[in-house]
């Protein structure tokens, strides 16, 4: 096996699908199996190995099983490698005989003989995906009529969005990265792109962060008001995109997050734009501020089920258990920032969920005054919900190339 160059991400691969199925970690923590690859290019295709099984899931299970005269268990190692052939075959063009060299080493003896047996089948029959991934039954269930269309943004990984530390210059940048722009301050470019490696990054120009979580942060205008800067708490504030937002904004800006890790990424993000805030490791559930502020923005924990066009992990991991979990956790950060602020202050809360119980129920808790979200506040082809919150999926701009899911809700004291 060890002759066999492209055994290793295989079997990395197979190691990571292992890790969200049946362990419950997301790709990025099941990513560590990849790590010890040599190679960059190695690393990389077990990355997309591994995301193009969990996007497709429902339908590789469908063709095995339709070529098995006995339903293997869901849990089977010949499923596992099987799942992986295919979305070599099926998504990344990889030629039929090299998939098999490369992943039947995964298997032996008999397992090893099912999944070739298996996979030549399909290959004769000459077995196609449908157009946009089959959702697993019970994530259908909970976004309801709103599934078709996330179903169908979801078959390709997104674009690569950027948000630029001066929106007066966003023509420019996108002349300069060959991009478009969907809002003042933003620029979208095809996936791929080496990040370190595009204009502009080493000078702190943009920062990467998708055009609906750039959202919450502008619901908060100028930090300048009535001659004075004002302030601002960013809770949860890790790892740092809003907290640039605002910074740029010109607000006297407050970063809270639990996570020292992911704090030193917002630490090293400040440095590289040239933008500064004042940085806490803390708990929200348990800090006591020593003031009140003009302005919060509350981007809470969550189950981040909006991101599946990135992560789509959480397609198979998430469910009512967790679902529930984190809504207990936003109502009680809800409850303890609504008291933080200032007189006339405004408290933004958002959330990267496609689940309604960490969105509008959540928000239907608040105590502040509704402070509604106008049509003017939201990029082209955005609308406000009738109760006046941000509601996005990624099944919208889809002509654009679609966007995060995204909860936001805006109240005044």
């Amino acid at each position: 096996m060890s002759d066999n160059p492209g055994f290793p991400a295989r079997r990395a691969a197979l190691k990571m699908l292992d890790a969200v199925l049946r362990r419950g970690e997301t790709l990025e923590q099941a990513g560590g199996a990849a790590n010890g690859l040599p190679h960059v290019a190695d690393r990389a295709l077990a990355h997309a190995i591994a995301g193009e099984v969990l996007r497709w899931l429902v339908d590789l299970d469908r063709l095995i099983d339709g070529a098995t005269r006995q339903p293997l268990p869901p849990d089977a190692k010949p499923r596992a490698v099987l799942r992986l052939m295919l979305a070599q075959w099926l998504r990344l063009g990889t030629p039929p005989h090299a998939v098999i060299a490369t992943a039947l080493p995964l298997l032996d003896g008999g397992p090893r003989r099912l999944a070739h047996g298996v996979f030549s089948t399909l290959t004769k029959r000459g077995a196609a995906l449908p157009e946009a991934p089959t959702l697993p039954s019970e994530v259908a269930a909970r976004w309801n009529e709103r599934a078709r269309p996330i179903a169908a943004a979801l078959g390709e990984p997104p674009p690569l969005d950027l948000t630029l530390r001066d929106g007066g210059t966003t023509a420019d940048w996108a002349r300069r990265l060959g991009g478009v722009s969907l809002a003042p301050g933003h620029v979208r470019l095809p996936r791929g792109a080496r990040v370190e490696e595009l204009p502009g990054f080493a000078e702190g120009a943009w920062w990467v962060q998708d055009i609906a979580a750039a959202i919450p942060a502008r619901l908060l205008g100028p930090g300048e008001a009535e001659g004075r800067q004002r302030s601002v708490l960013d809770l949860a504030a890790a790892p740092g995109g809003k907290t640039l937002q605002l910074a740029a904004a010109g607000w006297d800006v407050t970063a809270l997050d639990v996570s020292a890790r992911r704090m030193e990424r917002l630490s090293a993000n400040l440095a590289r734009t040239g933008l500064s805030a004042e940085m806490l490791v803390e708990d929200a559930l348990a800090w006591e501020p020593d003031r009140h502020y003009d302005a919060i923005l509350l981007d809470a924990p969550c189950t981040a089920t909006g991101t599946c066009r990135r992560h789509p992990d959480v397609l198979h991991r998430i469910g009512p258990r967790q679902i529930e979990q984190m809504a207990d956790i936003q109502r009680r950060l809800l409850e303890r920032a609504s008291g933080w602020l200032l007189p006339g202050g405004r408290l933004v809360y958002a959330v990267c969920s496609l689940e309604r119980a960490e969105g509008e129920a959540v928000a239907a808790t608040a105590t502040l005054r509704p402070d509604p979200v106008g049509p003017g506040e939201l990029p082209a082809g955005l609308a406000p919900t009738p109760a006046g919150h941000l509601r996005t999926d990624p099944g919208m701009l889809a002509e654009a190339g679609g966007m995060d899911g995204f909860f936001a809700a805006r109240w005044m004291r």
